[in-house]
């Protein structure tokens, strides 16, 4: 797989490239959009991760310019901040995901895993609905396993339960009680801490931060969310 980067700040560049390297794809790094579009005309690409404030052609008109050559490779933009207009006006442009700087490079390898998976179809043995993704969090329904960056997560039937009904009910805000019922298809009792136990264990080998949780949110007085 040969995957280009994009950015002017060498010290993001190199380390992303060392990343990837270990993942044994093969990276094409520049620091300027001249080389860049050189690579992008001369050289097979699987995808691209393009800076978006880089000097000369920033990483909006790299992106387009890529799209406008009928190249439909994934393009994932970093940026040391994200508007909403920034990120409207990248994916109206075709681009695929965003990163926001500071980054985890371990997030970043799984969100170009993740875009390859997904171009390449190479799990053509798993229908894509049995796959859910999201930064990084990877749930195989039909195999019952939960990966994170890539390492497998060790959930108990019942917590991946949980996390199952979570994720699928994305945005929504689940009650202990219907979680309870719908998990355990057992009747609720107010006094049952079960839910509020497994939550945390849960969160714990997700190595989530209790204050500043990523993926599953407290809502006070009412219950919990998959944001």
């Amino acid at each position: 797989m040969n995957i280009l980067i994009l950015d002017d700040e060498k010290e993001i560049a190199d380390l992303v490239e060392v990343y990837l390297q270990n993942e044994n794809y093969n990276v094409y790094k520049f620091y300027t959009s001249r080389e860049a579009i050189n690579c992008i005309d001369t050289t097979p690409l699987d995808l691209a991760i393009l800076d978006v404030m880089i000097q000369g052609k920033n990483g909006f008109e790299i992106c387009k310019y890529i799209r406008d050559k009928g190249f439909n490779f994934p393009i994932i933009m970093l940026t040391a901040k994200i508007e909403d207009n920034d990120k409207i006006k990248g994916l109206t442009l075709g681009a695929d995901d965003y990163i926001t700087k500071p980054f985890n490079p371990l997030e970043l390898v799984a969100r170009v895993k993740s875009a390859l998976r997904r171009y390449t179809k190479y799990n053509n043995d798993i229908k894509t609905e049995d796959i859910i993704e999201e930064r990084g969090l990877v749930i195989n329904k039909k195999e019952h396993k939960c990966l994170l960056y890539d390492r497998e997560i060790d959930l108990t039937p019942i917590e991946f339960d949980i996390l199952m009904y979570l994720i699928t009910n994305k945005g929504k805000v689940i009650s202990s009680e219907e979680l309870f019922e719908k998990v355990w298809k057992e009747k609720y009792f107010d006094s049952n801490n079960t839910v509020m136990v497994h939550i945390r264990r849960i969160r714990e080998k997700l190595g989530e931060d209790t204050k500043k949780p990523k993926f599953i949110k407290t809502v006070w007085g009412v219950g919990y969310k998959f944001e």
